[in-house]
C-alpha cells in the first residue's frame, strides 16, 4: 500500500477554495480568462498559500499569518466610496494630478478623472470591462512573475481594477494618482491595475494603498508595460491600517530603448510585502527601483524584487534603504538574473538597513545569477545601528537626544529619497517619514 503524504488545508485555504467554487462564474472574462482562473487555482490547491518551506517565501509564512480570511468586498455604491475615500488621508493634498479611485478593489469611475484623462489622450476602462474585450492577454505576465504564489492568487480573484492606456507619443501633462482605498469593514480584496504606454508615451503614475480594518486582505498586482521609448515612473505609497495583511505587486516590463522608475515606500500593515518583478524585453533600457521602508512595533514588511536581463545592452539600479523599530522585522530578498545572450549588462543593487533597537530584525538575501561573460553587476547589502559618535556630535552641540536620532534616520534615507527626483513625491514621502518619526521610532 502506498501513502502520500497530504498537507491538510488551514481555514483560510477552504475559505479561498470555497469563494473561487462560490464566485468563478460571476467572475469577469470569457472562456480563455475562466481557463487561466481555473490554471491558477489548481496550482492554488496543490501548494497552498506560500509558507516558509517555499524559497521565495522563507522569510514571510502568508500561511502562518493568515488563520481565517474574510468574504471578498462586495462593490460599494459611489456614495458610499465617496464616503469611504473622505474619511482617509489625502496623501498628496492640494497637487494638481488626475485622480483614479478604487475602494475595496472595484473601480469608481464615477468618482475619478476619467474625461479629463481622455482631454489629454490617455483612456482608463474598468477592468472587468476590459477582460470581457481583450481577454487573456491583458492576464498574461512574464515567466518570472507568473509562477509566484500572490500573482496566481490575483489572477484566480481579480474582479476589477483599472486599465490605463496611453497612445503612442501621448506625454501626460500632470500625474495620475490612483488610490487604492480600504473601508473601515474587515474584507479581502483582490484589484489589478494595467498601465500599458505605446511607443515614446510618457507618465507619472501614484499609487497609494490606504485605509483597511483588522484582518483585511489586500493581494493587489500593478502590470507596468512600458512599450519602445516610453518613459514610466511608478511612485506606490502603503500606509493601510496596522492590522490589515497587505501584498502588493509590482510587474514591469520594458521594450527598446525605455525607461522605467518604481519608487516604493511601505509604513503600514501588520504584515506586508512587497513585489517586485521586472523584465527587460528590448534593448538599451534602464529601470531604477527605489525603496523606503519603515517598521516598528511588531510590523513584518518584506521587499522581495526579481530583475530578469534576457536582452543585451540594459542598465538596471536598486537602492533600499529599511529602517527597523523595535520588535519589527524587516525583510530584502533582490535578485538580479542576465540571461546567456544579455551582453553589456550593467546591474547594480544595494540595500541597507537601519536597525534602532537591539530586537529589531533584519534578514538580507540579495543575489547574482550571472549567465553571460561580458556585464557589469555587483551586489551589496549592510546593516547597522545609529552611530553613537555622530549622536554624541549632535547632543554635545546642544540637540535633544530624540531630534538627533530624526536627524541621523533622515540622514539615512536621503539618499533614496534624493533619487527619487519627482518633487510631489518627495515632498509627500518626507512628510510620511517625518510623521513616522514623530510618533515615536
Amino acid at each position: 500500500m502506498t501513502i502520500e503524504p497530504r498537507t491538510l488545508e488551514t481555514r483560510a485555504e477552504t475559505d479561498l477554495a470555497e469563494a473561487y467554487y462560490r464566485d468563478r462564474d460571476a467572475l469577469p472574462g470569457g472562456a480563455a480568462v475562466a481557463e487561466i482562473r481555473k490554471t491558477a487555482f489548481d496550482a492554488f490547491r496543490k501548494s497552498g498559500l506560500p509558507h516558509r518551506r517555499v524559497e521565495e517565501w522563507k522569510y514571510s509564512d502568508l500561511r502562518a499569518r493568515l488563520k481565517t480570511l474574510p468574504a471578498f468586498a462586495a462593490r460599494r455604491s459611489d456614495d458610499e466610496a465617496k464616503a469611504a475615500v473622505a474619511a482617509l488621508e489625502d496623501v498628496y493634498g492640494a497637487a494638481d494630478r488626475y485622480r483614479l479611485v478604487i475602494v475595496d478593489g472595484h473601480f469608481h469611475a464615477g468618482l475619478s478623472d476619467v474625461a479629463a484623462l481622455a482631454e489629454a489622450g490617455a483612456s482608463v476602462r474598468p477592468l472587468a470591462e476590459a477582460l470581457a474585450e481583450e481577454g487573456e492577454s491583458l492576464m498574461q505576465l512574464p515567466e518570472i512573475a507568473a509562477g509566484d504564489a500572490a500573482t496566481g492568487l490575483n489572477a484566480v480573484f481579480c474582479a476589477d481594477g483599472i486599465v490605463l492606456s496611453l497612445p503612442e507619443g501621448v506625454s501626460l501633462d500632470k500625474p495620475v494618482e490612483i488610490v487604492h482605498a480600504l473601508s473601515a469593514t474587515a474584507a479581502s480584496t483582490s484589484e489589478r491595475v494595467i498601465v500599458a504606454a505605446a511607443k515614446g508615451a510618457k507618465a507619472i503614475v501614484l499609487e497609494t494603498f490606504i485605509g483597511g480594518a483588522e484582518g483585511s486582505f489586500s493581494n493587489t498586482l500593478t502590470d507596468i508595460r512600458a512599450g519602445d521609448e516610453a518613459e514610466v515612473t511608478v511612485a506606490r505609497l502603503q500606509m493601510e491600517a496596522a492590522g490589515t495583511t497587505h501584498i502588493g505587486t509590482a510587474v514591469v516590463t520594458l521594450g527598446a530603448q525605455t525607461q522605467v522608475k518604481l519608487i516604493g515606500a511601505g509604513i503600514g500593515s501588520g504584515f506586508a510585502r512587497h513585489q517586485s518583478f521586472v523584465a527587460f524585453m528590448g534593448e538599451g533600457s534602464r529601470a531604477d527601483l527605489l525603496g523606503i521602508t519603515m517598521v516598528r512595533a511588531g510590523q513584518h514588511v518584506d521587499q522581495t524584487l526579481v530583475v530578469d536581463h534576457a536582452v543585451p545592452q540594459c542598465d538596471s539600479r536598486e537602492l533600499f534603504k529599511t529602517v527597523v523599530g523595535e520588535g519589527a522585522k524587516g525583510i530584502f530578498q533582490g535578485k538580479i538574473i542576465v540571461r546567456p545572450h544579455a551582453q553589456k549588462t550593467d546591474g547594480q543593487m544595494m540595500t541597507q538597513s537601519l536597525l534602532l533597537s537591539d530586537d529589531a530584525e533584519m534578514s538580507l538575501k540579495p543575489e547574482l545569477e550571472i549567465f553571460a561573460d561580458d556585464v557589469q553587476c555587483a551586489h551589496g547589502a549592510t546593516s547597522g545601528q545609529i552611530d553613537e559618535d555622530l549622536l554624541f556630535y549632535l547632543r554635545s552641540r546642544g540637540i535633544p537626544e530624540a531630534e538627533a536620532r530624526t536627524l541621523l534616520v533622515l540622514a539615512f534615507l536621503s539618499e533614496a529619497v534624493e533619487e527619487i527626483g519627482e518633487e510631489i513625491v518627495v515632498e509627500a514621502f518626507e512628510e510620511r517619514i517625518r510623521a513616522w518619526l514623530d510618533a515615536g521610532a
